[in-house]
């Protein structure tokens, strides 16, 4: 009798062992090809804005035909056969997490169609110049590729889907930036708003993956390149104090301004959208033409090249840089494109930072205003300060400025919090609360 239990003893272990490592295949696996979809999404966004600058550098009147044509096929597309992908994405992975917390149905955010919708449809924006970047949108990506492995657990109740929903989506950041620790901050500032004992694995797990094949593919880089600074003292709080309230005040406004069409869904231009979406994103398309025919092209794209040149103070910016930045990214955002907000709000700030240094004049450095201004303008318009601050860190490799990015972040957020609400969380409300079968209208 002893014998008989513990060879059943054995047994069952062996079994419970077994299913441990299924488990653990399946959640690495799902994190590494998450990692490299989000690289591939880079590699794509990458070529898709070379070739819209290589097109248009000799001919300026071809963005006008690019623009408008791309944006109605995209929005088309994406209405027609990857209903859910528009948008930056975070929103959507926001929902989820709850709708799935709940036990809810959440194909209707994350899958694998959307996944796919989000990458090409997003790259074929980019090829039109919108103002539209990539990190989001590699957060719902991520989270669909991680969530779409929860069917081969075996036993569904081993990982949560909220799980790894939540990881998916923090993996998707720190491939899209080669920022781990920014994965992390994100998911518990923004995602999931708690880390519980649970979670916490998967997410390390998830975020390690994925930033393996990153760094694999990419090589352990710096996004926008090495910040090079001169002697930090007591000189940079003039710089944080103007940075902070310049960016939460101008943030804040540029956050009411992307909730527009939440809160005032009866204003005829916005009528007009929904009942016309694909005219309206051609229309949207020429305003992206003529501002970048306006700006010198300074306005088309992600932002990547305008951040790069203000982070390495190779190139003086004209005034008008961050309003035709941001005039662009607005348009981009009510056209409905799959598109993120991170890239673009970057290069805002980036444009800010390099035009408040030469007002300053001899009180501040160039580099450090222009990562101080990043960092202040992301946090303000995503009110989500912490995140905001590592990411800028990470990215440029700052970490001599850590407490002077942690200070302009808080500052733009708290003056940003006075103005609005949060702005992916009140974007979640909507399909968080949406029925399942419903279609989403543009976001």
């Amino acid at each position: 009798m002893r014998r008989q239990s513990v060879q059943l003893f054995g047994q069952l272990s062996g079994q419970f062992s077994a299913a441990r490592w299924r488990i653990r295949a399946t959640l690495w696996a799902a994190a590494l090809s998450a990692g490299l979809v989000v690289v591939l999404f880079a590699k794509l966004a990458e070529w898709a804005l070379d070739l819209f600058f290589a097109l248009s550098a000799q001919r300026p009147w071809l963005p006008f035909l690019l623009a408008p044509g791309l944006g109605m096929l995209v929005v088309w597309a994406s209405r027609r056969y990857c209903a859910g992908s528009q948008g930056s994405g975070i929103p959507q992975v926001i929902a989820a997490t709850r709708i799935a917390g709940a036990g809810g149905a959440v194909a209707h955010l994350v899958s694998l169609r959307i996944a796919c919708g989000k990458v090409l449809l997003g790259a074929l924006a980019l090829c039109g110049g919108f103002s539209a970047g990539r990190e989001g949108p590699s957060v719902q990506v991520a989270a669909s590729i991680l969530h779409a492995s929860h069917r081969f657990l075996p036993n569904s109740r081993a990982l949560r889907a909220k799980d790894l929903i939540l990881a998916g989506g923090a993996a998707g950041i720190a491939a899209a930036f080669n920022t781990p620790l920014a994965g992390i901050v994100f998911a518990v500032e923004e995602l999931g708003r708690k880390l519980e004992t649970r979670t916490s694995g998967v997410l390390l797990s998830s975020i390690i993956m994925a930033g393996l094949v990153a760094i694999a593919l990419q090589g352990n880089y710096n996004y926008f390149g090495h910040l090079k600074i001169e002697d930090m003292n007591r000189a940079i709080v003039l710089p944080v104090v103007l940075a902070g309230i310049a960016c939460g005040l101008l943030g804040g406004l540029t956050s009411r301004l992307l909730l527009w069409p939440q809160q005032r869904p009866g204003n005829r231009l916005w009528r007009w959208r929904r009942e016309h979406p694909v005219w309206f994103a051609g229309a949207c398309g020429l305003c992206i033409a003529l501002i970048g025919w306006a700006s010198g092209g300074l306005s088309y794209g992600s932002g990547y090249l305008i951040s790069t040149q203000a982070v390495s103070a190779d190139t003086v910016l004209p005034w008008y840089a961050p309003l035709a930045r941001l005039i662009a990214t607005l348009i981009s955002y009510y056209s409905g494109i799959p598109g993120g907000l991170f890239a673009p709000s970057l290069a805002v700030g980036a444009a800010l930072g390099s035009n408040a240094a030469h007002l300053l004049g001899e009180h501040a450095q160039i580099v450090p205003c222009v990562a101080l201004c990043m960092a202040g303008f992301l946090a303000a318009v995503t009110q989500s300060p912490i995140t905001a601050a590592i990411i800028v860190m990470e990215m440029i490799d700052g970490h001599d400025m850590v407490i002077s990015l942690m200070a302009v972040a808080l500052i733009a957020k708290a003056i940003s919090a006075r103005i609005g609400p949060e702005l992916y969380q009140q974007l979640a409300l909507d399909f968080a609360t949406r029925p399942s079968n419903v279609r989403p209208p543009q976001p």
